[in-house]
């Protein structure tokens, strides 16, 4: 070996744990999601026995599921602009109207369906109704829909329904080799949702009016229209929802289902990197969201963490979503210029 070569081979040896220190720092500034799931895995599988198994995968899927679903709608919302936070009341008025329909009405479960689906596409209609066309704040009608629409449920009912057969709990209950039925569902939402946000015009729309609506409207987007449907949308994801996850309990409490959801879509929402303001995001990270989120609270639960103890986690899930888009935006800026700093030093080392 020359001795060119052998100088060469200890400047790539040398230089390997500085591409390694470069790599794991990229993937901290870029993706810190990701790592805080792998690290938070990496916890409770030496914490618990019970966690990396099989079985507990399959419930985290199932846990998941219904969040994964919904969440994908806000997240749609959120990146041109809007907020839902009338999903957790959808999702619980759709579950208990099927519910009481199958078992006071003597209805079909595909009638059911039929008519919850219908209920919630209703409530987004009215939401995107009066957020993108009469341009009230989406905070204040979605959280006024949020209190309406229980109190439409407890006209309903007050109690619990329950009963509905064996056909209907397919939904919530059955598997399709192996793979739980609620799962195969949120991954085909995430999986169409994606395809329209990196391959349809609508998706480029939709970063365009969060960026800069007024630009996207005198560039000919429809930015009435598009959230109208954003928010159709959201409300038959949370209605599909409040069906699987009545079909899984196989009851329906008017008193409980869906109270607090919104809170946990939209920490998955921002926790997944989606911006406030709209713009900029994307769906992968939104799985890792409601991933972390469904972790978290599992991990909790097998190590009978108490109840109170696993509200305050979630809490702060929920702050530290708000606070890790600007720590994310600082983080990757500095970065990059760091980035660009090196390749000038290496420019003008050349020159």
């Amino acid at each position: 070996m020359t001795t060119i070569e052998k100088a060469g081979e200890a400047r790539g040896t040398a230089a390997a744990p500085g591409r390694f220190r470069a790599g794991f720092g990229r993937l901290l500034t870029e993706s810190p999601l990701l790592v805080g799931l792998l690290l938070l895995v990496a916890l409770f599988t030496a914490l618990s026995a019970d966690f990396l198994t099989l079985d507990n995968m399959r419930v985290v899927g199932l846990q998941s599921a219904q969040l994964g679903i919904v969440a994908v709608g806000v997240a749609l919302l959120v990146l041109c602009g809007h907020v839902d936070l009338s999903v957790g009341s959808t999702m619980g008025l759709c579950g208990v109207l099927a519910g009481y329909l199958m078992s006071n009405a003597d209805v079909s479960p595909l009638l059911a369906a039929l008519v919850a689906l219908g209920a919630g596409a209703t409530v987004g209609a009215l939401n995107g109704f009066m957020c993108a066309y009469l341009g009230f704040s989406p905070i204040v009608v979605t959280l006024g829909m949020l209190t309406a629409v229980h109190g439409v449920t407890f006209l309903i009912t007050s109690g619990t329904v329950f009963g509905f057969g064996d056909g209907f709990g397919t939904l919530g209950n059955g598997s399709v080799a192996g793979i739980p039925v609620p799962v195969l569902i949120a991954a085909a939402v995430f999986a169409l949702g994606a395809i329209f946000l990196t391959l349809a015009p609508g998706g480029r729309h939709v970063y365009a009016i969060g960026v800069n609506r007024e630009a996207a409207y005198l560039a000919g987007i429809p930015v009435r229209r598009l959230p109208f449907v954003l928010f159709v949308l959201t409300g038959l994801l949370a209605a599909l929802a409040g069906l699987i996850e009545t079909a899984r309990l196989d009851s329906a409490p008017a008193s409980s289902l869906g109270v607090g959801f919104e809170l946990n879509v939209l920490t998955a929402v921002l926790l997944g990197g989606i911006a406030f303001n709209g713009g900029r995001g994307n769906l992968l990270g939104v799985l890792a969201g409601v991933l972390f989120l469904g972790v978290l609270q599992n991990g909790l639960a097998i190590m009978n963490v108490p109840f109170a103890w696993q509200a305050i986690a979630s809490g702060l899930a929920l702050v530290l979503s708000i606070g890790l888009d600007s720590i994310t935006t600082k983080l990757s800026d500095r970065w990059r210029a760091k980035r660009r700093r090196a390749a000038e030093a290496i420019e003008a080392a050349g020159a």
